[in-house]
């Protein structure tokens, strides 16, 4: 069925977290390191987002880029400090008896559970069942308490780009191994991961994925994506610690988490 445009509420970018991880830079096909479990989705056969690396200036990204299509940029940020604070150990000695939001994962996400983080991290983050509905699908993700999580974001650095008349919002994420966001879309941002791997799958605004928002990125990538024409299939690509993805106004995207993964977002709002 075709997607469903949903813009996502200002307040719901202003913090959107899904799980963690531990050292550098894993090698392709190792784990993510610190203890998370790496996973068993595969990367796309071939990236297919273009990648430039820290020479990029500001007005480049400007005129190619932010307000044409999206980029990994590669490089661009040192957030070893950062990841260092983010070790599951870390992480649970300091926000371990704090209640965390969950959302669903479906495009709308609705459904809201309020969860001690340690519970979160030690229960409920598991690898995602192919056959569960997105409505179904709890994990952390948006409607963090800033005061309880802005000093851990102190330490991150975010991208040094800015498209002008906008400010930035972070949004922290830890999830499981083949958890995701279905296709949906909103403002400008960039998204950098701190440790595992987290595939995404682009549209440009005037191509509507077929997708139903009800059902996860893993069963849309099992069930639909291998039915799609060349020319229908999105743009794709991996990220991996390091590496940030920027995604222009309005561009449909769809995340999938290939291992336990810890990222942040910075959206330009």
């Amino acid at each position: 069925m075709p997607g469903v445009v949903v813009p996502v509420p200002m307040a719901a970018r202003l913090l959107l977290p899904l799980l963690l991880l531990r050292w550098a830079r894993p090698a392709r096909g190792t784990g993510p390191g610190g203890g998370w479990l790496a996973g068993s989705v595969p990367e796309e056969e071939r990236c297919t987002v273009e990648r430039v690396g820290a020479s990029l200036t500001h007005s480049l990204f400007l005129q190619r880029f932010a307000f044409s299509r999206p980029v990994i940029l590669d490089g661009v940020t040192d957030n070893s400090a950062f990841r260092a604070l983010c070790s599951r150990e870390k992480l649970l000695a300091a926000f371990g008896p704090l209640l965390v939001r969950l959302s669903t994962a479906n495009t709308y996400s609705y459904r809201k559970v309020d969860v001690p983080f340690q519970e979160y991290v030690e229960r409920l983050l598991q690898p995602q069942d192919p056959a569960r509905l997105g409505s179904d699908t709890l994990y952390f993700f948006g409607d963090n308490n800033f005061t309880e999580w802005g000093p851990l974001f102190q330490h991150y650095v975010p991208p040094p780009f800015r498209i002008p008349g906008t400010s930035p919002a972070y949004s922290f994420g830890i999830a499981g191994s083949g958890s995701g966001v279905p296709f949906h879309w909103h403002g400008p941002g960039f998204s950098e991961v701190i440790f595992g791997r987290k595939r995404w799958f682009l549209y440009p605004p005037d191509k509507t994925p077929h997708f139903h928002p009800n059902e996860t990125t893993l069963a849309w990538l099992q069930h639909t994506y291998p039915t799609l024409p060349s020319g229908q299939r999105p743009l794709e690509c991996t990220l991996r610690p390091g590496e940030v993805l920027y995604f222009p106004d309005r561009w449909w995207h769809a995340t999938l988490n290939l291992d336990t993964s810890v990222f942040i977002s910075t959206f330009l709002g």
